[in-house]
């Protein structure tokens, strides 16, 4: 084989190996996207003209949360905070509109604590979506239910949903709610047939079941969106007042 053509083969050989190894990292980088941002990754490809360009901003995005001042909560807030969800989560029984509007004000308030910019929703959205892509759908779903509430629109059984997947981001921006000082394992939101919706298995519901609160509020035990008292409140020892057990209740 002659000099050029020893050359020209080097020359192709190098050229595949690069292109090989350019492919190799885009699809690593792929990869490390997808795993990253989760439901966000296709999110952002359903909304852009290409993958390059959806990964492309979702780079933009982590470059943009590096340089925030993002932090985690001393402890004395991670305290206070959950004692504060604790309270919105009694509200509840009484008044469910106003507590699952509380829940949202309160998890605005520990983004803002956390270092994240409230003041533009869309970016805001775009920021959590670095760290906390796992629970960002739930908060929209939350969000929009929250929005709907004025009007009375929303069923008992949809704010108790709202008030679930506001938690679900809630303990996501706590960090470590289980390692709280005091903390005790709560009485569990009871989650019956009704009370399942699409997207949430048995298993992910189990998953709610978070110790950043002294107690949940059982679905039997729930108010009615009118404003009104539901069913018969538990006593200051946790127990029913007239040491009757309780049973979840179908929300009509």
């Amino acid at each position: 084989m002659s000099t050029p053509m020893i050359i020209v083969a080097i020359v192709a050989a190098v050229i595949v190996v690069g292109t090989l190894t350019i492919c190799t990292m885009a699809l690593k980088r792929r990869r490390e996207l997808q795993h990253r941002f989760g439901t966000e990754y296709d999110r952002a490809v359903g909304e852009s003209d290409s993958k390059l360009k959806a990964e492309a901003g979702l780079k933009v995005r982590e470059r943009r949360v590096r340089d925030l001042d993002i932090r985690p909560l001393t402890n004395p807030a991670r305290e206070s905070y959950a004692d504060q969800w604790a309270a919105i989560q009694e509200q509840f029984v009484d008044t469910p509109a106003d507590a699952v509007a509380a829940s949202h004000v309160l998890v605005i308030a520990v983004m803002s604590q956390r270092g994240y910019p409230t003041d533009h929703p869309d970016q805001l959205l775009a920021d959590l979506s670095v760290e906390h892509a796992s629970t960002l759908d739930r908060y929209r779903s939350a969000e929009k239910i929250t929005g709907s509430a004025a009007p009375g629109t929303p069923s008992t059984e949809d704010l108790r949903v709202a008030m679930i997947d506001y938690r679900a981001l809630f303990r996501d921006l706590l960090g470590e709610p289980d390692a709280l000082p005091g903390s005790v394992t709560p009485a569990p939101l009871t989650v019956d047939q009704d009370d399942t919706r699409p997207g949430i298995d048995e298993t992910q519901l189990a998953e709610d079941q978070v110790t950043i609160a002294a107690s949940d509020p059982p679905s039997g035990a729930i108010g009615r969106s009118d404003g009104q008292a539901g069913s018969t409140r538990r006593a200051d020892a946790g127990e029913p007042a007239d040491g009757a057990s309780y049973a979840p209740q179908t929300i009509g």
